[in-house]
């Protein structure tokens, strides 16, 4: 069967280019005017976008699946900035069992003893896999640095052997991608307030969220030495600006799209068999079975 290869011709090479990029810093970004425009996105513009990009997820699916790779892709970034929306937008339309997302809670005594990155070497893809970390062993160098969690000797011992971990993992051929997601305060602070008012969202702040909001430049000082030690050329950092979630959502997923160059091995048209006749089959009473009421 004849494949189309989509990251070809000069539209994919100029995004291949554009996601190479050196990723400049947020300061860095706001001082040169280069920073993302930050309006809102038109809506009916958005949801066409976001379903094409959804049907090139797909694709890129079953590339992964054929060609047997292992992909992991990192998110990470300040509380409220948006990752897990784009996190839903990415798996939405996939099989769970080739593309899973792991977010791991509160370690135990027992992983708490463990070597550091033990915790997370279960959750890493086989052959045709994809694993999405809704945060990740960048915990140590985030939320436990800044509240305390870990020693000062664990810490510096992370920023040692983190790009080690990771230059181990890309040379076993995981495709490790990573993102940050960057807020501004004024953009966090209306995201907390919003979650305080509504009640489907409240669950989203826990007392970690609100006790980080009193060390906003403990929390920056640390990013910026994790970046300093872990922005390796195998692994570089990608920053997203998470300001505009719709933006964050549509430009991270077409980054991803793009480091990762994959062929369509879209089925052709599938035309049903005929159902099996009946003959010869009875049904039983519709009484015999409970059903669940009908409120609606």
């Amino acid at each position: 069967m004849s494949k189309k290869v989509i990251d070809k011709k000069t539209g994919a090479k100029r995004a291949a280019q554009e996601a190479a990029k050196p990723v400049k810093s947020e300061q860095t970004a706001a001082a040169d005017g280069t920073a993302p425009k930050k309006e809102k996105i038109d809506n009916k513009f958005y949801e066409t976008e976001l379903a094409t990009l959804q049907i090139e997820l797909v694709k890129l699916q079953e590339w992964i699946k054929h060609a047997g790779l292992k992909v992991v892709v990192i998110f990470e970034g300040r509380d409220a900035a948006g990752k897990g929306g784009v996190i839903k937008r990415i798996t939405q339309s996939l099989n769970p069992r080739i593309c899973r997302v792991v977010a791991l809670g509160t370690p135990t005594e027992r992983e708490t003893s463990q070597w550091y990155f033990q915790r997370y070497a279960p959750h890493l893809p086989a052959a045709g896999e994809m694993v999405l970390f809704d945060r990740s062993w960048y915990n140590r160098a985030g939320v436990e640095r800044v509240m305390g969690f870990c020693s000062d000797e664990d810490y510096r011992e992370f920023l040692r052997s983190c790009p080690e971990f990771e230059r181990m993992l890309v040379r076993s051929g995981i495709i490790l991608i990573k993102y940050w997601f960057s807020v501004s305060d004024e953009e966090q602070e209306r995201r907390f307030q919003g979650r305080i008012t509504s009640p489907t969202k409240r669950w989203k702040l826990s007392p970690m969220d609100l006790e980080s909001r009193k060390r906003w430049m403990e929390y920056s000082k640390a990013k910026d030495e994790m970046f300093a030690h872990t922005d390796i050329k195998q692994a570089p950092w990608y920053v997203v600006d998470a300001d505009v979630k719709k933006r964050a959502r549509l430009n991270c997923i077409r980054h991803l799209l793009s480091m990762i160059p994959y062929e369509d091995l879209s089925p052709e048209p599938i035309e049903l068999p005929p159902r099996q006749d009946a003959v010869g089959y009875v049904r039983p009473p519709i009484s015999d079975q409970t059903f669940v009421p009908k409120k609606y």
